[in-house]
C-alpha cells in the first residue's frame, strides 16, 4: 500500500517509494530495513547536533512535564523570555527585539511585514516593495516566493499571483573576492536602488550563502557596502540567517564576518538544532520603535499560533548551551579545513569535464555541475556507499552536522568525489 504522505518536491508520477527512517544517533539515521545512512545534508542543515543528543531530548522530556504549550497572545513564559534574552545577547549588536513564530518561511513574512509597516508609520506609505537578489531563496510561501529568484527559481508557475517587487544582480565576486572585485557587484545594487528606492522598504538578502538558489558564495565586502546603500537610500537591511545563522559560515553568524547589523535578522533550522520548527524575527530598537504609538495602525497584526511554543523555546536554549559550551566554532573550523582539504585541493575533481565550481565556506561545501543530468543517480550511489546526499538541480552539497567526525566528513567527500570517477 502506498503511503498517504504527499512528499515535498516530488514529482509523484515517478517517484520511487522513499525510505522510511525508524531511528538516528549521531550523524546517522536508520532505515526500516536495517541500514543506517550517514546524513551528509543535516536532514536540511538543521540538526546541527546530530540525531537523539541526550541533553537536547532531556530538555524537550523535561518541559513537556511542565507545559508543552500557551499562546502567547496575552501571556508569557520563562522559555519565551529566557531565549530571546539569549538570542539579543549572541546576536550582531543592536538586535533588541525578538518576535517569535514556527518556521523560517513565516519568518521572512514577519519580516517584510515588519518593513513596510515601519515606513508606512513613518509617513512612508509608498515604500511598500521590497528589493531581492537573484539565485535568493526565502522560502515557499506566498510572500517569500515573490522574493525569491524569479527564472531560476522554482515559484515560475505563480508568478502572475505573486506581488511585484525588485530585484538585483546576484553578487559575481566570491567570498575571499577583494573590495575592488565586490565593486562591480555594489554598482549593480545602487542603480537598482537608485531608480526605485522611493518605494522599496527593504533589501533581502541571505548573507554570504545563497543556499537553495545555488549555493552561491558571496564576499563580505558586499555586506559592508549593502548596508552603506541602505542607509543612504532610507532603506531597510533585513539578513535572512535562516540557512547561514548559528555556525555553518564558521561565525555564530554570517553578519559577523563583515561586522555589521541588519535591521531586522531572519532565524530558524539551527535555532533548536533541528528539534522543533521553531523562528525568530529580530529587530533593531530603530524598527521596534516605530511601533510604538496611539493608533490602531501601530499594532503588529501578525500571531502564529505555535509562536514561543515553550517545548521550542526550551530546546533552543539547549542547544544555544551545547553550541557554546562544547565550542562548536572550533569543531566547524575542522569540518572546513577537512572539506577544503579533500574537495578545493582535488585537481581531478576540479577538472573534470562535467565540474563547473568547487566551493567550500565554514561548514558547506558544493560541487556546480554544467548540467543537472551529470547528477542523475547520485542519491542511489551515495545510498549505496552508505551515505545520505540529496542534490538539487545543478548542485551536489554537503553541510554536515557540526558533531561529524573528521573520518565520517572523509568518507562523505569521498563519496562525492567517486561519482565523478
Amino acid at each position: 500500500m502506498n503511503s498517504p504522505v504527499w512528499h515535498p518536491y516530488a514529482h509523484l508520477k515517478t517517484q520511487q517509494r522513499m525510505p522510511k527512517v525508524v531511528g538516528g544517533h549521531g550523524a546517522h539515521f536508520t532505515l526500516e530495513n536495517g541500514d543506517t545512512l550517514l546524513d551528509a545534508t543535516c536532514s536540511w542543515w538543521c540538526m546541527i547536533h546530530g540525531y537523539r543528543h541526550p541533553r537536547l531530548v532531556e530538555a524537550i522530556r523535561d518541559q513537556a512535564e511542565r507545559l508543552c504549550h500557551v499562546m502567547l497572545g496575552g501571556l508569557s513564559h520563562d522559555p519565551a523570555e529566557q531565549l530571546a534574552l539569549e538570542l539579543v545577547r549572541i546576536s550582531p549588536p543592536g538586535l533588541e527585539h525578538v518576535f517569535f513564530s514556527d518556521s523560517g518561511s513565516v519568518g521572512m513574512e514577519v519580516a517584510m511585514k515588519m518593513a513596510v509597516q515601519y515606513h508606512h508609520l513613518l509617513g512612508k506609505p509608498e515604500k511598500h516593495r521590497l528589493l531581492s537578489l537573484m539565485k535568493a531563496y526565502h522560502g515557499d510561501t506566498l510572500g517569500c516566493m515573490a522574493v525569491c529568484d524569479p527564472e531560476e527559481g522554482m515559484h515560475a508557475l505563480f508568478a502572475d499571483a505573486l506581488p511585484r517587487h525588485h530585484f538585483a544582480p546576484a553578487p559575481r565576486a566570491g567570498f575571499e573576492a577583494s573590495q575592488e572585485e565586490v565593486q562591480a557587484d555594489l554598482d549593480a545594487l545602487r542603480r537598482v536602488l537608485e531608480r526605485h528606492h522611493r518605494e522599496i522598504a527593504a533589501l533581502l538578502m541571505e548573507p554570504l550563502l545563497q543556499a537553495a538558489g545555488g549555493l552561491n558564495m558571496t564576499s563580505p565586502h558586499y555586506l559592508r557596502g549593502a548596508r552603506a546603500l541602505c542607509d543612504e537610500f532610507d532603506v531597510l537591511l533585513i539578513f535572512d540567517e535562516v540557512a547561514t545563522g548559528f555556525g555553518r559560515t564558521g561565525r555564530m553568524f554570517a553578519a559577523e564576518h563583515a561586522g555589521v547589523t541588519p535591521d531586522i535578522l531572519v532565524l530558524s533550522k539551527g535555532l533548536t538544532g533541528g528539534y522543533l520548527g521553531h523562528a525568530a524575527t529580530l529587530a533593531t530598537s530603530r524598527v521596534h520603535d516605530a511601533f510604538v504609538g496611539d493608533s490602531a495602525l501601530h499594532a503588529f497584526m501578525h500571531g502564529p499560533t505555535f509562536m514561543g511554543n515553550p517545548l521550542a523555546c526550551r530546546v533552543a536554549l539547549e542547544s544555544l548551551a551545547v553550541f557554546e559550551e562544547e565550542d562548536y566554532l572550533a569543531r566547524i573550523d575542522l569540518l572546513n579545513r577537512v572539506l577544503r582539504q579533500e574537495l578545493l585541493l582535488d585537481t581531478g575533481l576540479r577538472d573534470h569535464p562535467e565540474v563547473a565550481d568547487v566551493r567550500v565556506l565554514g561548514a558547506t561545501a558544493v560541487v556546480e555541475v554544467k548540467g543537472g543530468a551529470a547528477l542523475h543517480g547520485v542519491a542511489d550511489f551515495a545510498r549505496r556507499h552508505g551515505v545520505w546526499l540529496r542534490p538539487f538541480g545543478r548542485w551536489l552539497y554537503t553541510m554536515p552536522a557540526y558533531i561529524t567526525r573528521e573520518d565520517e566528513v572523509r568518507r562523505i567527500t569521498a563519496v562525492m568525489k567517486d561519482w565523478f570517477r
